[in-house]
């Protein structure tokens, strides 16, 4: 089952400001759901945002179905590691964090794995794909901190790193290797199974207990701010389907269309790391 959906057509601008959306947020407390537009400002690209990188991710039937698929994703993984791990949090984050700690935002739902939630300081994060910084061996559970699975690597792998181009670092900290090159894939201390980051590889299904955390943050909220994120994703977009079953109020804040331009209450056409940090101030103005 593809996580994947089609975008909706492109709509005509709303010409909604921030203004507009802190209007309709006042006195609500809201639920905000990111995706990679929200951490495009801390170096890490997007999917489907311009200058993105074209080819796909794998997918979870190739990370477990081929050696050399499993090895060449450890490759470009371990190569885009530095980058991504050395990220920090934008405005963007902060102002969600910023929100959170004020009341006003229930709690943020990412669908994201690069942590930057967790260090901008927001306490209520449910991690709807996981994250890059742990990782588990599939065949006995064990799980260790990608740290210790890095030195594994380097220390397997000498002189490998100095390979990595840093402009082709993808969203989930890939990087599009060359053939040929010789590598020794990691494997678990325990069993010598196949390690895999904890994240949700593409085909792979959300765990239902995560899924679960999401809907019980939505549940304890009033609105829905949907920041950085076109919704292919099907799991963001149940979120937002959710949302509207109840009536709640919608802001979308993001650069190109989205699935849910359609029943957005607030529609606004910007980046995140402004906007949420010009909404952070609005909402703040219009409960003094």
């Amino acid at each position: 089952m593809s996580l994947l959906a089609p975008l909706s057509p492109a709509v005509a601008p709303t010409g909604h400001t921030i203004d507009d959306a802190a209007g309709v947020l006042e006195g609500r407390k809201f639920c905000i759901l990111t995706g990679a537009g929200i951490s495009t400002d801390s170096g890490i690209p997007d999917y489907r945002g311009e200058g993105a990188p074209k080819n796909h991710p794998m997918t979870f039937t190739e990370f477990m179905g081929s050696d050399a698929r499993r090895r060449r994703y450890w490759m470009g993984a371990h190569l885009g590691w530095m980058r991504f791990h050395h990220a920090r949090p934008n405005e963007g984050h902060l102002a969600v964090a910023d929100l959170e700690q004020r009341g006003i935002a229930s709690g943020v739902v990412t669908q994201n794995v690069d942590g930057l939630h967790h260090d901008a300081g927001s306490q209520r994060v449910v991690d709807l794909h996981g994250r890059l910084d742990r990782v588990r061996c599939m065949d006995c559970g064990q799980s260790y901190a990608r740290s210790a699975i890095e030195t594994q690597i380097s220390t397997q792998n000498p002189g490998f790193s100095d390979l990595v181009d840093e402009d082709m670092v993808r969203p989930d900290g890939d990087v599009e290797v060359a053939e040929g090159i010789d590598f020794v894939v990691p494997s678990c201390d325990l069993c010598r199974g196949i390690l895999k980051p904890e994240v949700v590889f593409f085909g792979e299904f959300v765990p239902g207990s995560v899924f679960q955390h999401a809907q019980a943050l939505l549940s304890q909220s009033d609105a829905l701010v949907v920041a950085g994120s076109s919704l292919v994703v099907n799991t963001g977009m149940r979120l937002v389907t959710q949302a509207n079953k109840r009536r709640l109020p919608i802001v979308v804040i993001n650069r190109g269309p989205t699935r849910a331009d359609q029943v957005a209450t607030i529609r606004i056409e910007g980046g995140t790391s402004e906007s949420l940090s010009a909404l952070r101030h609005a909402v703040r103005d219009s409960l003094a």
